[in-house]
């Protein structure tokens, strides 16, 4: 019986019943732990609500704005761009334009606020064959106005209440006389113009690859000297001169189009050709001297010698005269190519599409020298500055 009741008092066996306390136990911790986890999940919950709210709330208020932004561009360039300038400006609408291509030229023009709403203004107003040619405008004109105005047709030639010829050749200053004598606009208003910083950045951002080198320039009179293409244009009463010229820029930009690819691939910039045609422009008459000229102009140029023209001085000089002076010769000026070297600033006039394609398009040759009988314009060519001053004395020196 001792024996027995000991064994019971230090049996290590468990109550019947602990199994079911355990079960019991770890039943409780689950669903402590689920009540953990859905007041978890409740919390988060809760934070997504707040953020989708506040996600969804800023995006109607940025919608909302977008929206309301939206409405008043759109109301905004409804209306006239300046309903207080009646400023006329002189647009020119190519043939085959579609809507979209008018309203984009109308916007550049500075006529209307937004191309992209009046070409959609006139697909929902159902305004169209609209005609090419160019037209008298201003930003106090109506999008109906300008509909109706491009649905009757353009001016005809001989509706320009002037026409300016630009001679070739002519520089900036004989082409300020021109403008003045053929529209009664100020001379001392174009020279001015010419000398504006902000027009010219604004012809820089419309024409990069013509005016980029020019823009690089250093010592330079006028930065668009050589750029005012010499043609006729037509002016209109109340056409601005900034119209004018910006005019006179696109037809050189027109016409160097199709030698832009030859100029990037050459070694010569933009500034460059036109500085030389300008020479050139001068120098020669006929198209085989002109491009004669300009190789024996790379010739002097390969072998760092000065281009020593006359028309450089002139320039320089400031001066529209037949006969250069040695006393001329030392006028101090960037332009003065007798004593230095290069290209020079830039041109010197504004030279024809002939004397840039002499250029770009030079007869090969072996001469360093030339000299024009002035009577006859014959040019003779020499390799040797010996030979020069022989033809210099037969046909410039000792002529009746």
């Amino acid at each position: 019986m001792t024996t027995l009741t000991y064994r019971i008092k230090n049996s290590t066996e468990e109550p019947l019943h602990s199994s079911h306390a355990k079960k019991e136990t770890e039943d409780t911790m689950d669903r402590k732990e689920k009540k953990s986890r859905r007041s978890q999940r409740r919390k988060e919950d809760r934070v997504v609500g707040r953020i989708v709210t506040i996600v969804v709330l800023t995006l109607v208020i940025v919608g909302g704005v977008f929206g309301f932004s939206t409405y008043r561009y759109v109301t905004s360039s409804l209306k006239p761009l300046d309903a207080s300038n009646k400023e006329t400006v002189v647009v020119n609408i190519p043939s085959g334009s579609s809507n979209k291509a008018i309203g984009e030229i109308l916007e550049s023009d500075k006529i209307i606020k937004s191309g992209m709403v009046f070409n959609y203004y006139t697909k929902f107003n159902n305004l169209s064959n609209f005609q090419a040619g160019k037209y008298k405008m201003s930003p106090s004109m109506t999008l109906d106005e300008i509909g109706e105005l491009l649905q009757n047709g353009g001016l005809a030639a001989d509706q320009a209440d002037a026409r300016v010829t630009v001679p070739e050749g002519y520089d900036i200053s004989q082409i300020a006389e021109t403008v003045a004598k053929a529209t009664g606009l100020d001379k001392k208003d174009f020279l001015t113009l010419m000398e504006d910083e902000k027009f010219f950045n604004s012809l820089l951002e419309k024409y990069p690859d013509l005016l980029t080198d020019a823009s690089k320039a250093k010592g330079v009179r006028y930065r668009l000297e050589g750029y005012l293409f010499p043609a006729t244009y037509d002016y209109y009463e109340g056409m601005s001169l900034e119209a004018l010229v910006t005019e006179m820029v696109n037809t050189t930009n027109n016409v160097l189009a199709n030698y832009y690819d030859k100029i990037n691939a050459s070694d010569l910039n933009v500034q460059e050709v036109l500085a030389l045609a300008s020479l050139v422009e001068k120098e020669g008459q006929s198209e085989e001297d002109r491009k004669k000229i300009a190789q024996v102009f790379f010739n002097r140029l390969k072998v760092d010698m000065p281009l020593q023209s006359d028309i450089s001085i002139l320039y320089a000089l400031g001066e529209h005269k037949e006969m250069v002076y040695y006393k001329d010769l030392e006028v101090d000026s960037p332009y003065n190519l007798y004593k230095n070297t290069g290209y020079g600033p830039g041109p010197f006039n504004s030279p024809s599409e002939q004397a840039i394609d002499a250029v770009l398009n030079p007869i090969p040759n072996d001469y360093y020298y030339f000299v024009a009988d002035i009577d006859t314009q014959k040019v003779y060519y020499a390799e040797t500055l010996d030979e020069h001053n022989k033809l210099v004395e037969e046909y410039v020196n000792n002529r009746e």
